[in-house]
This record gives structure tokens, C-alpha cells and sequence, in this order.
């Protein structure tokens, strides 16, 4: 639950993982989180909006500015919230949502939150490797997530903070179930 602290005690960070209205109501429900902002990073647009960033010309990802107390919780436990809450095998792409915006991506502060991400990385391929590594058809699944220096996080239109709060949602995923194999008719 979001909660007001003292600015001086607080720390952030920026996750990219498709979609930032369902990644910023996910860590809006991590205890520690005093703040969330929805915007655009990692490209070259100044003040981009969010039909520009559609466009898929500005170069920029969703993303999630997540302002945390460390005391409360870790820059590690919210790595490990950013990996569960979409897939970061999937280049460009998150479920429905298709194209360089909805990439998945870590957004450094220092050098520390640097080291982190990439244990942290390097963790879950190992993790993924162990159960088989392998996705539809076969294929090895690599872990595609970029981790990069944070540069200027443009906050998105006002209309986007909360989107699904302001709505009364609380995820925008959509579960996909898998088929169930064709049964054969049975003759009398």
C-alpha cells in the first residue's frame, strides 16, 4: 500500500514491462512504495506524449518511476516484484501490446542499483535454465531485458496516473488460457 514518508528517506527507481498501467498498479500494492509515476524513458524525444510514443518514433518505453523507502523494502525485493509481473523473454512485447514502447527494461540510478539488476538478471536466466529453458516450439528462452543508465523520466499525461485505480481495476492482463487438446468423438 502507498503510503506518505519523509522525501529524505526515500529512494527510486524505474522498470519498464510492457504496459505501465497494470506494471505501476502491481507495485502500488508492494509495502515500502510511497510513490508510483507512469511516464516515458529511454529515448530521444523531449516531453513526448503518449501518441508519439505509440508512433513508435521516439525511441521511448513505458515505464514505471517507483519511489520506495529502503528501510521497508529493498531495491532487490522490488527487482524480484518487476520479474514476476510480466515476461521478460519476449523482445518488444507483452502479451498483446506489441512494439519497442512495451519493452522490458531496468532503468539504473547508480552503480549499485546496476550491480543488483544484473545479479538479479543473471539469477532468473540460471532460474529459467534449471526448469528447461524452453518455450513454445522448443526454443531456448533468453532473458531480452535491457539494463541501462536512467536518463530523464518524462511523466505521462494525468490521464494515465492510476489509470486502473481511477477505474476500479486492479490489472489490465488478460489471461490467456491454452488450448485443451481436440478429443476424439467417441463412436457407439
Amino acid at each position: 500500500m502507498v503510503a506518505s514518508v519523509n522525501e529524505s528517506s526515500t529512494s527510486s527507481a524505474i522498470f519498464a514491462a510492457g504496459c505501465f498501467w497494470g506494471v505501476e498498479a502491481e507495485f502500488r500494492r508492494a509495502d515500502g512504495v510511497t510513490a508510483t509515476r507512469v511516464g516515458y524513458t529511454g529515448g530521444h524525444t523531449e516531453h513526448p506524449t503518449y501518441r508519439q510514443v505509440c508512433g513508435k518514433r521516439t525511441g521511448h518505453a513505458e515505464a514505471v518511476e517507483v519511489t520506495f523507502d529502503p528501510a521497508q523494502v529493498s531495491y532487490e525485493e522490488l527487482l524480484e516484484r518487476f520479474w514476476a509481473c510480466h515476461d521478460p523473454t519476449t523482445r518488444n512485447r507483452q502479451g498483446f501490446d506489441i512494439g519497442s514502447q512495451y519493452r522490458s527494461a531496468i532503468f539504473f540510478a547508480s552503480p549499485a542499483q546496476e550491480a543488483a539488476a544484473v545479479r538479479s538478471r543473471d539469477a532468473q536466466q540460471a532460474a529459467l535454465e534449471a526448469e528447461g529453458g524452453r518455450g513454445l516450439l522448443g526454443r531456448r528462452r533468453r532473458i531480452v531485458t535491457e539494463i541501462t543508465p536512467a536518463n530523464t523520466f518524462w511523466p505521462a499525461e494525468d490521464y494515465h496516473q492510476r489509470y486502473l485505480e481511477k477505474r476500479g481495476r486492479a490489472t489490465c492482463a488478460v489471461a490467456l488460457r491454452a488450448p485443451e487438446p481436440a478429443r476424439r468423438a467417441s463412436t457407439p
